[in-house]
């Protein structure tokens, strides 16, 4: 008798996200201060708040010491002029092949253990939040929210999925600000069809925190951003220019949230000395409907393909925390 094929070779039972929060739990400060960050970044894209939101750190964490050695870094800026939020970025999108993130594969060997992915993300968020600096990261997977969200105080949906419905449905449930980047091509328009979207109650097949397959009911999320990212095809998007565009097709639709400039990808080409002239840029010339910025920062300037040089990205090209420190403190 004829059987369909299979190409999943296993299936590993994983520990449930109830679990994981009972095993890495966390404390009633740390809990405090991701609120009050949630409410922080709001207030700074309304416009309530004066100061200009920061996302800044390395493209993807590879090495927990790093991360926390750059956290207490961050931690010595004093800067009133800007509120600091750490990139933790854990699940990378790839365009073809290549190391997907420390949750997928945190040995950076192919073993893909992500049990111990997800324990190690975990823990590098609670001894960054401990420092009280507040976390950023991308969300790739749609289940992996579960085990870290309650130590994220702003999330970003990338270019490769801005216009993903499970995605747009994801962003509904989040209890933070959520910023959708243009997509590939440079466009705007489908990251505000994605705020739209994700400011509507839904309904959708997802997790629970037992683990268990379940249908999830949101009340939307109104709290959602344009993230000007740039296209490696049709160039930058951080201009005035950009800006009144995005600013005029929002409020067409009705929706009033400031724009977050990133600083890198399409709009640096992925360059960390491009990507210091584009912040320089941008904060010579600060648009009114700009409320933040995106840098890719390590301790070590520029990239790495394999970890030898501690502080330096295996991703992206990042800038120095010598030039990042100059940067914040000039701000």
């Amino acid at each position: 008798m004829a059987t369909n094929k299979r190409v999943v070779s296993n299936t590993t039972v994983t520990m449930s996200p109830s679990d994981m929060k009972k095993q890495l739990p966390i404390s009633q400060k740390i809990i405090d201060n991701v609120n009050h960050a949630r409410m922080t970044i709001e207030n700074i894209l309304k416009g309530k708040d004066p100061r200009l939101l920061v996302i800044v750190g390395p493209c993807s964490i590879h090495d927990p010491v790093a991360a926390l050695e750059y956290a207490k870094r961050l931690k010595t800026i004093k800067n009133p002029n800007i509120f600091i939020v750490m990139r933790t970025y854990f699940e990378k999108p790839r365009t073809s092949i290549g190391w997907s993130g420390l949750i997928s594969d945190p040995d950076l060997n192919g073993t893909c253990n992500v049990v111990r992915g997800l324990q190690l993300s975990r823990q590098i968020l609670i001894d960054i939040n401990k420092l009280g600096i507040p976390c950023a990261t991308e969300m790739l997977s749609l289940l992996t929210p579960q085990y870290i969200d309650d130590l994220i105080s702003f999330v970003a949906i990338g270019a490769r999925t801005v216009e993903s419905q499970p995605h747009r449905e994801l962003a509904s449930g989040l209890s933070m600000t959520v910023g959708f980047k243009n997509n590939s091509q440079g466009k705007v328009l489908p990251a505000i069809h994605a705020i739209l979207s994700a400011a509507e109650p839904k309904t959708f097949i997802g997790c629970n925190d037992n683990g268990q397959i379940s249908a999830v009911h949101t009340s939307g999320n109104s709290n959602c951003c344009v993230i000007l990212r740039g296209s490696y095809t049709n160039g930058p998007n951080y201009s005035h220019e950009h800006l009144y565009e995005c600013k005029r097709l929002q409020t067409e639709q009705g929706h009033h949230l400031r724009a977050i400039i990133d600083a890198s990808h399409g709009n640096s080409n992925k360059c960390a000395q491009q990507q210091i002239q584009v912040i320089q840029n941008i904060l010579s010339h600060k648009h009114n409907f700009c409320g933040g910025i995106m840098i890719e920062s390590f301790l070590e300037h520029g990239n790495q393909k394999i970890p030898d040089v501690f502080g330096k990205s295996i991703t992206d090209e990042c800038i120095g925390w010598e030039e990042t420190e100059l940067i914040l403190n000039s701000i």
